[in-house]
């Protein structure tokens, strides 16, 4: 049995990048790049930056579709992690070598990261991750 979500999802807003898309929808963003890309600091900071546009004062997931193979800096994670505002970071891929790669990645990133086979459970544990965020008051 499948559980959705009867409210459409819109896409806010979709950024074409030199190493793939990125979509932002209402409280999360979902990205899925290039076959060969590497993700660099520098491409990372691209992707903060659409982050700090979409989310500037509001909590956040995001979602790494990973349909290709490509290269990730883990030490992008240091970076990433310092984005208070980003609650939930969640991996998607049906590929044994994505699921060793997360591995790593968690030890860089440290903070609330999942990897999932199917989108839409990555999709519902990051609605819940932010919600809950939501409802925790601000220091």
């Amino acid at each position: 049995m499948k559980f959705t979500s009867t409210k459409k999802t819109v896409v806010v807003r979709e950024y074409r990048l030199d190493i793939g898309t990125v979509q932002v929808y209402d409280d999360y963003m979902v990205s899925s790049f290039d076959e060969g890309t590497t993700i660099t600091l520098e491409r990372a900071y691209q992707i903060i930056g659409i982050s700090e546009i979409h989310f500037r004062d509001k909590d956040f997931g995001y979602i790494s579709l990973r349909k290709n193979s490509y290269a990730v800096d883990p030490t992008i994670y240091n970076y990433v992690r310092g984005l208070d505002n980003l609650k939930a970071f969640a991996i998607v891929s049906k590929k044994e070598i994505d699921m060793h790669n997360f591995k790593i990645e968690k030890l860089f990133y440290k903070k609330n990261m999942e990897f999932f086979i199917e989108f839409d459970n990555a999709l519902a544990w990051v609605k819940k991750r932010v919600k809950s965020s939501k409802g925790k008051s601000k220091d």
